[in-house]
């Protein structure tokens, strides 16, 4: 989906998952892409998690599609140093 954390690719695109229980999710990937994601999972089989990748840290993270209340374009991290 991107480049790896710290490989110094373009630009990526962040989208903010927000869940029932009101925890937010920054992951990679556009809104459409991700929610295509969800969607897909959630036609899958029963339980069938939605798989993303958190930015920052890179781990994968699994999403139960019935819990996703919104998404949004998150900003861009901006570089400091």
């Amino acid at each position: 989906m991107s480049d790896p954390p710290g490989s110094g690719g373009g630009p990526t695109a962040l989208t903010r998952v927000t869940v029932a229980t009101g925890e937010r999710y920054e992951v990679e990937g556009t809104p459409e892409s991700i929610e295509a994601a969800i969607v897909g999972a959630s036609r899958g089989s029963i339980m069938q998690l939605a798989w993303l990748t958190e930015v920052g840290t890179g781990r994968s993270i699994a999403v139960n599609p019935l819990h996703v209340v919104a998404l949004e374009t998150a900003p861009s991290p901006t570089v400091t140093g």
